[in-house]
Order: structure tokens, then C-alpha cells, then sequence
């Protein structure tokens, strides 16, 4: 069987989740697709897997409610091996690759890490992800029994709930006794959808002039559409935004219903992170922007009049 490890929050699985399940199906291997849940109190992302896995095993247990690399590890080692697992993937997150070489160790299996693609040729699993600070695209692939892969968020696209569900298992976990506690907790609360999460993305390059031309531009418009902040690496650089609005292969990949590209040249580190997205939307002066082979739609002007007047529009 091939095994996703379901990521979730707040009662529901997460968008990477989605896109373990379409990367899973892709590989047309036996055995079908099972998704695994681990956590407490988590019937109703059991109820959203079933939508989506041919069927679903769940740990439900007290000593799952908080996340611990080293009890993940052991959960998933053990259904994999019980199970007879051929593919584990595992989201890319900041858990999954924390976890995902302890699975590795323990099942004595490749890992094919952060993975933007994959395909079963003849039993062997061939994969592209990126390498040498994301300048170079490299193949790897993985052959033997077992393997365990990571999957970059945002390389596939998200897999369609079904209108049946699937069955679910209550499974009985062999947990190792944890060596770290959490004795806290805080979170930023920004207001705004996830990047990774949303289905439009603003996002602003250097073209926008400044700092607080971004916040006029990209905030402004963002705001109106209800999207999500993007920033190519040279806005992050200059310390314009933060780190986690960068898209590109040195920052998140996204794959948004929209996404709109204001004073953005079009390199092709930012290219690779957002070129999947479903409709494109360039403002940029320069007729000649690369940006403007890949856009479904584009506007040549400058971006500091063109967008001011489409706010004031949506405003109205």
C-alpha cells in the first residue's frame, strides 16, 4: 500500500494533505492509498481523509495531542511495517523533515526529500527536487521495497474530496516514552490566509519601488481580494517582508486559482515557485519581462498608476 501521513489543524487536514493524495495517485501502484491520522480528538479529520484515501487508519490518544518527532517517527515506522507499506509520503513541512529521516533510519529505507515530482518506472521511484541552494534541478530515484518520501507544498495540485467515504480503522500504537516537553506556546496571528493555503496570491517584486510601496500596492490590492502575500526574494533581501511571503525555489511554491505578479520581472527561481498557478496576472513597465511568456494575462504600464486605479474600482 502506499501510506500518507495526514498533516492537520484545527480539525481539519491540511492542503499538503491534499497533494500527498494526488502525487500517491499518480504513481499507479498496487495496494491503494491509506491515509493515517495521528492526533487527539481527531475524528473529524478522519471524516475528511475518508473523502479522499481508500481508507483510513486512525491513533486517536492523549499522548498524540502534542507533536513529537520522535513518537511520529515510531507511529509511522510501526503502521508502515504492519501494513506492509511499499511508499510512505510525508508533507514537506517543517514536521515532515524532521521526522521523516527517523523514519528512514528505523524502516532502513531511502528518503527521497522535498520531491517536486514522481513516478514509478518499472518499480523504481524517479523524483526531481531541487539542490545547491535551489540553483540546480536533480533526479533521484529510490529502488527496493520500501521508500520514504517528502513531498515539497505546492509542487502537486490538490486532490478532489469524493462524495463516499472511505473506511476507517481504530489502530493500537506502540509509543516510546517522550524526552521533550512543550511547556508553551505562541503563535503570530496575522489575519490573513496561509500563502501556501490560498486560492489568490498577490505578490509584489522590486518594481514596486519601496517598502511602503509594497504595503500600498501589494497590501492594498491583497486586501481587497481577501488574497494572500507573495514576495520574490529580492523584496526579502532588501527587508521589505518577511521570509515567509517568498515565492520561489528558495521559499514556498504555490499553486493559487490566481496570482497576481505586480512589478515583477520574472526570474526563473520565482518562476519555478508559482508557474503552476491556474491563472497568471503580470503588471509589469518592461513589454519585454519574462514574467510575460508564462501570464495568462498582462498589463505594460507602470505598476504605481495601474494598480491604485484597479483598487479604487474594487473599492467601489
Amino acid at each position: 500500500m502506499i501510506l500518507i501521513v495526514v498533516e492537520h489543524a484545527n480539525g481539519k487536514a491540511s492542503k499538503s494533505t491534499y497533494e500527498l493524495v494526488t502525487a500517491a495517485r499518480g504513481l499507479h501502484r498496487e495496494g491503494g492509498v491509506t491515509a493515517l491520522v495521528l492526533g487527539s480528538g481527531v475524528a473529524s479529520v478522519a471524516s475528511g481523509a475518508a473523502l479522499i484515501a481508500d481508507q483510513v487508519l486512525v491513533a486517536d490518544s492523549p499522548e498524540l495531542a502534542q507533536y513529537d518527532p520522535e513518537v511520529w517517527a515510531a507511529a509511522v515506522a510501526q503502521i508502515a511495517t504492519e501494513g506492509e507499506a511499499h511508499t510512505i509520503l510525508i508533507a514537506g513541512s517543517r514536521s515532515g523533515r524532521e521526522y521523516s529521516p527517523r523514519v528512514a533510519v528505523k524502516l532502513d529505507a531511502p528518503l527521497l526529500e522535498d520531491v517536486i515530482s514522481l513516478k514509478d518506472e518499472g518499480g523504481v521511484l524517479q523524483a526531481e527536487h531541487y539542490t545547491f541552494l535551489a540553483r540546480v534541478t536533480e533526479r533521484i530515484e529510490a529502488e527496493g521495497p520500501m521508500a520514504i518520501v517528502t513531498v515539497k507544498p505546492g509542487a502537486f495540485a490538490a486532490a478532489t474530496p469524493g462524495s463516499t467515504a472511505s473506511d476507517q480503522f481504530d489502530v493500537d500504537l506502540i509509543l516510546p516514552k517522550r524526552r521533550l516537553t512543550i511547556t508553551g506556546r505562541t503563535q503570530e496571528k496575522s489575519g490573513r490566509i496561509s500563502l501556501t493555503e490560498a486560492d489568490i496570491v498577490v505578490s509584489g517584486g522590486r518594481g514596486v519601488g519601496s517598502a511602503e510601496g509594497f504595503t500600498q500596492l501589494v497590501e492594498g490590492l491583497a486586501n481587497q481580494l481577501g488574497a494572500a502575500i507573495g514576495a520574490t526574494r529580492a523584496v526579502v533581501d532588501a527587508d521589505w517582508r518577511p521570509y515567509s511571503e517568498q515565492v520561489g525555489q528558495t521559499g514556498k511554491t504555490v499553486q493559487p486559482k490566481a496570482y497576481i505578479a505586480i512589478g515583477i520581472s520574472g526570474a526563473v527561481q520565482h518562476l519555478s515557485g508559482m508557474n503552476k498557478s491556474k491563472c497568471i496576472v503580470a503588471i509589469n513597465k518592461d513589454a519585454e519581462a519574462p514574467i510575460f511568456k508564462i501570464a495568462d494575462y498582462g498589463i505594460v504600464g507602470d505598476v504605481k498608476e495601474i494598480v491604485p486605479a484597479i483598487i479604487q474600482e474594487l473599492r467601489k
